[in-house]
């Protein structure tokens, strides 16, 4: 029955698409992927709410958290077992699989990620894995755009600009902030976007939006009301709430990839690791309980009244000493790093942006609280609470835009925008100066699939250098005679010949320009021999090189051809023209209109 409804909703859309003009249409998916997205998010958000309630309730019965500890086991374990069984062993996590995708996949997102991500991180978070949802979502949100463009035989740049589509409704939808998730697309994703492509993508994000808000209950997503007037004295200290949150984002990229790179190099099977990092997790929530989940709950907590955090945990007699509940928070802060590895390294499934704004709150509320004690000053801790998510979610993701934005949206105005943007520029500036790339893209930066905010080096990276190289170029070796090459220069429109000995190593280059003098003097060509007037090459390219070394290469060396090594053998040569036209081929097709 369900299949039938499908059926007769693609063939109306695919009537629909018949009779109104490719723009129209295009407006017409951005509502369907928008509205596709936001489901999403009501399934994965609703289920980890409740989730955590019950968590919530058993707690108050047994008064220690065993059930937080239990929960994420199985929510771990499960999640191996999907995996294993019914997704071939394998699931791609993160955001960084869509840059790759639109780079090296043409924005063609397999089927399965339309569900893929929803069951598997539904799992994982949903019983507690100390993880966020919003990768995932984004993720899935990217697939429905994705395949709604296939489905409907769309085009290249119209399948990346509703990949984009999804992903902002996604966003929206979680936070309930459409200009947030316009930005996080444009800002984190989309390599190139033009103006007129801003319509379908807020028009997406604005759908997402209205469907969670009718859908969602206002308490399942993350809110504030309660903020204090910015004072202007307090800058000295939103600007070193800004280098304290740029080392943080530091401290928590470098540690998260330390965990993941221990599990991958584990040795055993799935579910050995499963075991092992979630029982591991399991002690750190045990003494930490505020770990549990994606920890929206603890954050409203820490905002309304911080010491119900300390409520059934092994510190609960002393919640009204406020330095204890200032190191609770604070050892809490430090090993969000270790409870978010643990659950993703292990074979759970989930995203880093819940923890950024999870850590980033404890950090401004350890800090406030912290000057507070001092009597240096008396700092406003719920703004500070509320800057610091902005701080840590700009300096983990380089994405200074959508941290300042998605905190004024979620804290319903924009009177803290100018403490927003003091701590997420300085976090960002930091972060980037120890930190090259933000922590999705390190992923892709390891596996030499390099993408950042320069489009240049992000389009370079996209093409592939041995399709750039011609192999039939005329070759001479080092004893021939000058004559020899003469003969060839006659019969081809090569300018550069390779020099290559038996064994078909480079030996060196000939330019016809460095011998025109010679080959019109019939007695030099006759007895010259190539070794004679053969120069060493100005540059070499390896075919393990990126286009963004050889493109390098050729502005230093100001050569139009290059040769090329494969494996220590000539390969063939690299025209500077060619590579520039693959460049601007590129461009064009990369650049959504």
């Amino acid at each position: 029955m369900f299949k039938k409804y499908i059926s007769k909703l693609e063939s109306i859309i695919a009537l629909l698409q018949s009779i109104l003009t490719e723009k129209q249409f295009i407006f017409l998916a951005s509502v369907l992927v928008g509205i596709s997205s936001a489901f999403a998010v009501i399934v994965l958000k609703s289920f980890a709410h409740w989730v955590f309630k019950f968590a919530t309730y058993i707690n108050g019965i047994l008064k220690l958290s065993f059930i937080n500890s239990i929960l994420p086991i199985i929510g771990i374990l499960l999640t191996a077992f999907v995996i294993n069984r019914l997704l071939n062993g394998k699931i791609e996590k993160g955001t960084s699989q869509i840059l790759y995708t639109i780079a090296k996949k043409a924005s063609i997102i397999p089927r399965k990620q339309m569900y893929a991500q929803i069951v598997t991180s539904s799992l994982t978070v949903g019983l507690g894995g100390s993880a966020g949802l919003e990768s995932p979502i984004v993720v899935t949100g990217a697939a429905f755009g994705s395949n709604f463009a296939q489905n409907y035989k769309l085009s290249y740049k119209d399948r990346t600009l509703l990949i984009g589509c999804g992903v902002a409704a996604g966003i929206s939808a979680a936070f309930n902030a459409p200009i947030s998730g316009v930005l996080f697309a444009i800002e984190v994703l989309l390599v190139d976007v033009s103006i007129g492509a801003f319509i379908p993508i807020m028009i997406s994000a604005a759908t997402g939006a209205i469907v969670s808000a009718i859908a969602l209950d206002e308490d399942i997503l993350l809110s504030f009301r309660e903020q204090e007037i910015f004072n202007f004295y307090n800058v000295p200290f939103y600007i070193l709430l800004g280098i304290v949150a740029g080392f943080m984002a530091v401290y928590y990229s470098r540690n998260f990839q330390r965990i993941e790179h221990y599990f991958a190099k584990m040795k055993g099977g799935i579910y050995r690791k499963a075991l092992i990092g979630s029982s591991l997790l399991a002690i750190l929530i045990f003494i930490f309980p505020t770990l549990f989940g994606e920890g929206y709950e603890s954050i409203k907590i820490l905002s309304e009244d911080p010491t119900r955090l300390m409520e059934n945990t092994l510190f609960e007699s002393f919640k009204d000493n406020r330095w204890v509940l200032l190191f609770f928070v604070g050892g809490t802060m430090m090993m969000k790093v270790f409870a978010s590895g643990l659950t993703i390294g292990s074979g759970g499934n989930g995203g880093n942006f819940a923890p950024a704004l999870f850590l980033g709150s404890y950090l401004g509320f350890f800090f406030s609280k912290l000057i507070n004690f001092t009597g240096l000053t008396n700092l406003p801790v719920s703004n500070f609470t509320m800057v610091g998510m902005a701080g840590i979610l700009s300096g983990l993701f380089h994405a200074p835009l959508t941290g300042i934005f998605l905190i004024a949206e979620i804290t319903g105005g924009y009177s803290l925008m100018i403490p927003l943007m003091i701590v997420s520029s300085i976090s960002f500036a930091i972060s980037k100066r120890f930190e090259k790339y933000s922590l999705d893209v390190k992923v892709l930066a390891k596996k030499g699939h390099v993408f950042t905010s320069n489009k240049d080096s992000n389009i370079l990276t996209t093409l592939d250098i041995e399709s750039l190289v011609q192999t039939d170029y005329l070759t001479i070796q080092s004893d021939d005679s000058l004559d020899k090459l003469v003969d060839l220069i006659s019969h081809s429109n090569q300018s550069v010949f390779a020099v290559i000995n038996k064994d078909n190593e480079l030996e060196g280059v000939v330019h016809f320009n460095d011998i025109r003098e010679i080959i019109f003097n019939r007695y030099r060509v006759k007895y010259t021999v190539i070794k004679d007037i053969m120069k060493q090459p100005p540059a070499i390219i390896y075919a393990f090189d990126s286009m963004e070394v050889v493109m390098n290469k050729f502005e230093k060396c100001k050569r139009t051809h290059l040769p090329v090594i494969k494996n220590g053998k000539y390969y063939g040569y690299i025209s500077k023209s060619i590579a520039l036209e693959a460049y601007r081929t590129k461009l064009r097709a990369m650049t959504i209109e």
